[in-house]
């Protein structure tokens, strides 16, 4: 755990190349960037990144470690997903604040009543699915994302009928637009007018407010609101220690962050699974084999490989508070920390063979906390994790149990930036068939292996 110190600086090597320079590389191709300062500087170096100025970037895990689990009065949060997903965001609370959200988020995504989610999910798999043509190449990425955004709208907001329809056409160009500024400088950021880049996210967020404004005003007509299972339901029964509630915009901001957190990146990494495993035809067999008989281990296991070497977020940003010592390094107030998923994910001290995709790793081995980062940890660690594993779970097992994926040994598709995401180049492009026999096995238990 990282300590106040009033040691003098030491920074860890920054290398010899113009800010410009660097954050034109970042920006272009930040994966190949880190790597390649990382094999000539370590684990550990500074960089001038956009928005956040002097960066340190870590990943080997002890440092790691230090981070995630140092008190926030002296590590908090830093970047610009607070301001655009709004004040009552839990990327916008800090400290006392911050814990006491978390405290009232957790319980909805942990227990039996993450078994209660189950049949949604496989619902919208089935729905989705059944629009797939047999024997043509199609991007899996978009399906994925319907999948993941109507499996949220209706587990977490509670949303049917009219509502669902509404956010359903709301939502996606929203979060994708803002998820896109949300990695620009904050010039970006601005109102210039309804047709401005900024102007265009304002006005589908009022579009939004007013849609989660009509949902909670139902949902407190609702007679049976303390039967219901869905996130909104619990979080306008949530209450603090002191016996108040959260305000009706901060339950607005929390949704949106819910969903801005858990649909794009679950729904890439399922295209990315798509991609991974169709890459690999005797892991794909196994998968099929598994699935029919009802197991999910060596499927646990593959989701947590794909989560490694095709990450969809490429870290998190924290920020000191204090001047403050870090492992060997003395770190000033207000300093930037980037920990990198990328580098830490790559890293042959943790994964002896990294560069290969080999699910049978992580086989009656699950990954160590601080070397296999996806969620992140400690106390921002995402609140949506077991849902995000439970959901990838069940897509990808009844997927398996229905179709045919042909098998390909084609390049490996390329990394796309989608803003926040990082998606496949080719949108996880997939050939099915439909099995023509689909054998009665027993309930999968997705619902119970989490991350």
């Amino acid at each position: 755990m990282a300590e106040t110190t009033t040691d003098p600086v030491r920074l860890p090597p920054s290398p010899r190349i113009p800010k410009l320079l660097q954050g034109i590389g970042f920006v272009a191709a930040r994966e190949r960037a880190v790597a390649r300062l990382a094999r000539r500087h370590g684990s550990e170096f500074v960089l001038n990144l956009p928005i956040f100025g002097s960066t340190v970037v870590i990943s080997d895990p002890a440092l790691v470690k230090e981070v995630f689990t140092t008190n926030t009065d002296l590590i908090g949060r830093a970047g610009t997903l607070g301001e655009v997903l709004g004040p009552g965001s839990t990327f916008s609370l800090d400290g006392r604040a911050h814990r006491a959200r978390r405290k009232l988020l957790v319980p909805p995504f942990h227990g039996k009543r993450m078994q209660a989610y189950e049949y949604i999910i496989a619902e919208e798999v089935r729905r989705e699915s059944a629009t797939w043509v047999e024997g043509e190449e199609f991007e899996t990425l978009p399906s994925m994302m319907r999948i993941t955004l109507n499996a949220i709208l209706r587990a977490v907001f509670g949303a049917d009928g009219a509502a669902l329809e509404e956010l359903r056409e709301l939502l996606p160009p929203m979060v994708l637009r803002a998820s896109r500024l949300a990695v620009l400088p904050p010039a970006f950021r601005r109102d210039l007018g309804p047709w401005s880049p900024w102007g265009r996210v304002e006005t589908l967020r009022r579009r939004y407010d007013a849609a989660i404004a009509r949902l909670i005003a139902d949902a407190r007509r609702d007679p049976h609101l303390s039967e219901r299972g869905d996130v909104l339901a619990m979080l306008l029964a949530a209450r603090y220690e002191d016996g108040s509630s959260i305000t009706d915009d901060h339950v607005a901001d929390e949704l949106l962050t819910l969903l801005a957190a858990g649909h794009e990146t679950t729904a890439t990494t399922l295209a990315w699974a798509v991609e991974r495993i169709t890459r690999h035809p005797r892991l794909l067999a196994r998968l099929t084999e598994e699935a029919d008989a009802g197991g999910s281990e060596l499927l646990q296991a593959t989701i947590f490989e794909v989560q490694r070497v095709r990450p969809v977020i490429d870290g998190f940003a924290r920020v000191t508070k204090q001047r403050i010592r870090l492992g060997d390094y003395v770190l000033p107030a207000r300093q930037v920390i980037l920990v990198s998923i990328s580098l830490a994910h790559a890293a042959e001290r943790s994964f002896a063979g990294a560069g290969a995709f080999d699910p049978d790793r992580f086989v009656g081995n699950p990954p160590e906390n601080h070397s296999w980062i996806p969620f992140g940890g400690g106390v921002r660690r995402c609140i949506g994790a077991a849902f995000a594993n439970m959901e990838m779970m069940v897509t990808l097992q009844t997927l398996l149990r229905e179709f045919e994926f042909r098998g390909t040994y084609a390049d490996a598709e390329p990394v796309r930036s989608r803003g926040v995401a990082s998606a496949p180049g080719r949108g996880g492009r997939a050939v099915v068939h439909r099995r023509r026999v689909t054998q009665d096995v027993p309930r999968p238990d997705a619902a119970r292996v989490t991350a």
